[in-house]
């Protein structure tokens, strides 16, 4: 049976702030609900199939507290330049090195699966965005 990851809930403080944020970041609005004392904003990245859900009422989790969502993009360097354009305080780009440690820079051989940068949102949820050039076998 295939299982597909549709949303996920990004726990925040203000869901207009929020959704000020992402929809500067270009991502597309899909739903902006209000039933009974829940609201429930939904924004999907460019060129992704799953989701983000963020409002009143949908979770209990603290405000921020979702760590290290990925996101894939296939040029780290252009990434970092658009997120940084729409005034994203975004990291430099790091890398992994042959021991593991995180290292400043893309990765020396441009490695799929090797560069990074990250960002926080406006309550703290953090992001990484990954760049892979290629998949590993077996993934799409």
């Amino acid at each position: 049976m295939d299982m597909k990851l549709e949303v996920v809930v990004l726990p925040v403080a203000d869901a207009d702030r929020t959704k000020h944020f992402y929809k500067a970041l270009g991502w597309r609005e899909d739903a902006d609900i209000v039933f009974g004392g829940s609201r429930v904003v939904q924004l999907t990245p460019p060129g992704s199939a799953a989701s983000v859900h963020f409002g009143t009422g949908i979770t209990d989790a603290a405000p921020g507290s979702v760590r290290g969502t990925y996101l894939v993009v296939e040029d780290i360097e252009a990434a970092r330049a658009e997120l940084a354009g729409h005034g994203v305080a975004v990291s430099e780009v790091f890398h992994r090195d042959a021991t593991g440690a995180f290292a400043p820079g893309v990765h020396p051989d441009r490695g799929t699966y090797g560069s990074f940068a990250s960002f926080s949102d406006p309550d703290g949820n953090t992001w990484l965005v990954q760049e892979i050039t290629t998949r590993f076998p077996g993934r799409a």
